[in-house]
């Protein structure tokens, strides 16, 4: 086993999770976002990820952060921690998204990267009058999609005719830092997601499940045929609840639920594409935080939480997306006393060889 690395979501629609916390207001501005990232930065973690929507899952009168122009802001406002921001190729031409993440690039010196998200979330797409193409055609989409994203970072001439893009005689400079690219992410429960991921990313992204579930999906997915690419990596999103007794991270885990029952999810539920598996899958687990949440159970004492991180990184995972609540204390919480106890959890395996 060897030491994991660690990224936080940056709460862009306010809180990651019970949206009115009476220690954590609602806050979804760029400076709390600068404000976390430093902190994560200064706490040792790796990377971060910004998810991306034009408004508010919520509530769209409700403040929603914007992803790339933060990206590039963060991306000089840091010094070493990675950077991800979400696209939906529905809202961005390839070649303007191309550009964009090649200048992030640079201006990050190579610390930038991609998750890639076909969309499911109907009102933003429709409300701008942007057609919300059916499920596995948005995945047919994104796959044109990001085969010439990745072809105009070679630095390379292209020419690309395709079912939605037609491209003549482009290239673009400077040539990406990060080589042979930027890194890209993609998620998704779906075997459309998966195949994608399979062919075109080089981290999947797992919602927080448990580890049975978890091992099922990495062993499904690398039985997959893989063509001219290094071995797919694996994350996955997870919210942490530790405490010094696994009592008392079980009493906060149930104080913080009862607090997400207050949040209006009326739009958000009325906003999701029928089709999209994620959220069929989701109504198994209930709990605190998006994308799986507490399923992944990081809940419980600190040697608790440790442990379970140590035997998800035995079984593939390499990444962890985290999310906490209230954000900045209970991250500074982690890294005092979860990843020291992960630190040692690995020096006793590998002195035991």
């Amino acid at each position: 086993m060897y030491e994991p690395r660690y990224g936080i979501w940056i709460p862009v629609y306010g809180n990651c999770g019970a949206m009115n916390h009476p220690n954590e207001p609602r806050n979804a501005s760029y400076e709390r976002a600068k404000f976390l990232i430093q902190l994560a930065e200064e706490y040792g973690f790796s990377t971060s990820l910004i998810a991306e929507h034009i408004i508010n899952p919520r509530n769209q009168e409700l403040d929603q952060l914007e992803t790339w122009s933060t990206a590039a802001d963060l991306a000089e406002a840091t010094n070493s921690i990675e950077i991800i921001a979400a696209v939906k190729p529905l809202l961005f031409h390839p070649v303007v998204l191309a550009k964009m993440a090649l200048n992030i690039d640079a201006i990050s010196k190579g610390r930038f990267s991609i998750n890639l998200v076909s969309a499911w979330f109907m009102p933003e797409l429709q409300k701008s009058g942007i057609p919300f193409l059916p499920h596995d055609e948005r995945y047919r989409y994104s796959q044109e999609w990001i085969e010439v994203v990745k072809a105009l970072w070679s630095g390379e001439k292209i020419n690309h005719v395709g079912s939605y893009f037609n491209i003549t005689d482009l290239c673009l400079r400077p040539r990406p830092v990060a080589q042979p690219h930027p890194r890209v992410y993609l998620g998704g429960e779906s075997e459309a997601a998966k195949n994608l991921a399979v062919e075109s990313a080089d981290v999947f992204f797992l919602n927080g499940r448990p580890l049975e579930v978890i091992k099922e999906t990495i062993t499904d997915i690398k039985k997959r045929q893989r063509l001219k690419l290094k071995p797919l990596r694996f994350a996955m999103s997870a919210f942490v609840i530790a405490r010094p007794t696994d009592t008392e991270a079980q009493t906060e885990y149930k104080y913080l639920f009862e607090l997400t029952k207050q949040d209006d999810r009326t739009e958000l539920i009325k906003g999701i594409e029928k089709e999209v598996v994620m959220f069929k899958n989701m109504a198994n687990y209930p709990g605190v935080g998006s994308n799986g949440g507490t399923a992944a159970g990081l809940v419980g004492s600190y040697d608790t939480v440790a442990t379970k991180i140590a035997d998800f990184v035995e079984i593939g995972i390499d990444t962890f997306m985290l999310q906490f609540q209230p954000f900045a204390s209970e991250m500074k919480r982690f890294y005092e006393e979860i990843m020291p106890r992960v630190r040692h959890l690995n020096s006793r395996l590998f002195s035991s060889y």
